[in-house]
């Protein structure tokens, strides 16, 4: 049995960010590795955003209590579940995402963690390694896995050419443009006709 490794956010529940950019009325968080591949850059500005607006946990925390996964995602899990192993390997944190691990059936999920200080502000942030998502797939292998990544974003781009098929999921043209050898779907049913001719 094979091992599908799935990005989070883009291909299974909203880009957080882009959800609180909307509830708080700032333009600059909807922001997201699509638009700048720079994981730590694009981290920093989020950081800095949030401290001048005295933003912290709580108030993400009330913005994620309000968001539901992508239209088709739950039915999608359940499905490929039923067919293969599938593992969550994602560049979000626990510390907010994990309330939205229920709405999915609660796959195996490897994220980051933040730093929160006793009065709820973020200081900091922690990748529970550099490129994990790399690193996990090529420990998948090591392990004897026959693994498939599926992604939207730059930051997926490492995962989806290490593994040992690629699928590109709703990703943006510029990506899809810059990797034509990658295969794309653009909804669940497609996503489902690429994975049943490869699990």
């Amino acid at each position: 049995m094979k091992l599908v490794c799935l990005d989070l956010e883009g291909v299974l529940l909203p880009e957080f960010w882009q959800e609180f950019s909307i509830a708080t009325n700032i333009p600059a968080l909807m922001k997201t590795t699509r638009d700048e591949p720079n994981y730590n850059k694009l981290m920093q500005m989020r950081l800095s955003v949030l401290e001048e607006n005295n933003f912290g946990i709580n108030e993400i925390k009330d913005v994620v209590k309000t968001m539901k996964p992508l239209e088709g995602a739950p039915e999608f899990i359940t499905w490929l579940r039923e067919r293969a192993q599938v593992v969550i390997l994602t560049g979000t944190f626990y510390e907010y995402i994990t309330p939205l691990m229920e709405k999915l059936g609660y796959p195996c999920m490897f994220a980051n963690t933040l730093n929160i200080d006793d009065g709820g502000k973020i200081v900091g942030y922690n990748l529970r390694e550099a490129d994990g998502k790399i690193e996990m797939i090529k420990r998948f292998h090591d392990a004897g896995m026959q693994t498939i990544a599926i992604g939207d974003s730059f930051n997926d781009l490492s995962m989806l050419k290490e593994a040992g098929k690629g699928i590109i999921f709703r990703g943006c043209e510029a990506l899809k443009k810059q990797e034509p050898h990658l295969l794309c779907a653009e909804n669940y049913e497609e996503l489902k006709t690429i994975l049943k001719n490869h699990l």
